[in-house]
């Protein structure tokens, strides 16, 4: 070989390897996200911002999955199968404080439910018409539903007498309402309300006792990040977190379209009811007055200390819950990014 074929052989080497490396330097970060629970309305919030791209243009290949429950949101996020997710905040106390010696306990880094979703829901017939009615009462949830869980911050609050508990499958809670099998259920607001709605109940016999209506000014849903994550890619969750704000504003601004992204999941929900269902998840717990006056994304110290004390004692867990362990704010985007909520 000569030296001007040894020079383009080195060349020809040379380029490959420059080619490899910046294919390898531009390789989409990976990220397993779970939601809380099914592809229904809310699920909107992260499906559109996957769909539109937003996620890829951030340099992030996410795949976003169905959940069952914060709760098991939470627990698959800790043990490393997922890198992210939605959960109620209440379930990562919870998480935090029975499990101090985890070395993987998941932190909410992006406020998204300024206010709980969860409430007491009767029909008229049961002469139930403000939370001192309920004492005495057969109540029903699942024993994992975030209202029931916290029922005992809301029956402190409106100092409710003792109450008798049914467990059931989130699937039979509105059918055994209806049916007379117990006399007011817990669950959140905008999926509880239209599943009633669905099996036959009139909107204006139903009663509704939202939780932050009535003293109980928890938290709602946050999504979490590993702290395995956090520490080694900080920059993956902050283009995780922009892309997501600027899906959000979107779907704030027009449901009906974002629900589009819902129906590509999932082809048999009825797209009315699911823009319906993300409306009201608006209107109730993402652009509450709670959340136009602290701000989309971020948390009141304050209030975040009152509900780790909240749920320390409502959950008797086995530590206390350090508010300062649970939540960090250095990942989220600017303010003016943030600024998406209409006064």
């Amino acid at each position: 070989m000569n030296k001007r074929q040894l020079l383009q052989s080195f060349l020809a080497a040379s380029a490959l390897s420059f080619g490899l490396a910046n294919a390898q330097a531009q390789a989409p970060t990976p990220i397993k996200f779970q939601l809380d629970w099914r592809f229904e309305g809310p699920a909107a919030l992260f499906l559109h911002p996957a769909a539109k791209g937003y996620f890829k243009d951030a340099g992030l290949d996410v795949t976003i999955d169905a959940g069952n429950g914060s709760g098991g949101t939470v627990t698959r996020v800790a043990s490393g199968a997922y890198d992210m997710g939605f959960a109620d905040l209440a379930a990562l106390m919870e998480f935090h404080a029975n499990n101090p010696d985890s070395p993987n306990k998941p932190v909410a880094v992006m406020m998204v439910y300024n206010n709980t979703p969860a409430s007491v829901m009767t029909l008229k017939k049961s002469g139930i018409t403000k939370p001192a009615d309920l004492a005495g009462k057969k109540m029903g949830a699942p024993v994992f539903d975030a209202g029931r869980r916290a029922f005992p911050i809301f029956a402190k609050a409106n100092n409710i007498g003792a109450v008798n508990w049914t467990a059931m499958d989130p699937t039979l809670r509105e059918t055994m309402l209806i049916r007379g099998d117990i006399d007011a259920i817990t669950g959140f607001t905008f999926t509880s309300l239209l599943n009633l709605e669905a099996r036959g109940a009139k909107a204006a016999d139903i009663v509704v006792l939202p939780y932050p209506d009535y003293g109980v000014k928890l938290y709602g849903n946050v999504i979490i990040a590993s702290p395995k994550l956090i520490k080694e890619n900080p920059a993956a969750v902050k283009a995780f977190l922009s892309a997501f704000t600027k899906g959000t504003r979107e779907v704030l601004a027009n449901p009906a379209v974002a629900i589009e992204s819902v129906k590509k999941r999932d082809g048999i929900i009825d797209s009315a009811l699911e823009t319906r269902r993300l409306k009201l998840a608006i209107d109730t717990v993402i652009n509450s007055p709670d959340a136009r006056a602290e701000g989309f994304g971020v948390v009141n110290a304050g209030r975040l200390s009152l509900m780790a004390s909240q749920v320390s004692d409502a959950f008797n867990t086995k530590t206390r819950v350090s508010p300062d362990a649970v939540w960090t704010a250095a990942l989220l985007p600017p303010a003016a990014e943030l600024n998406i909520l209409k006064k």
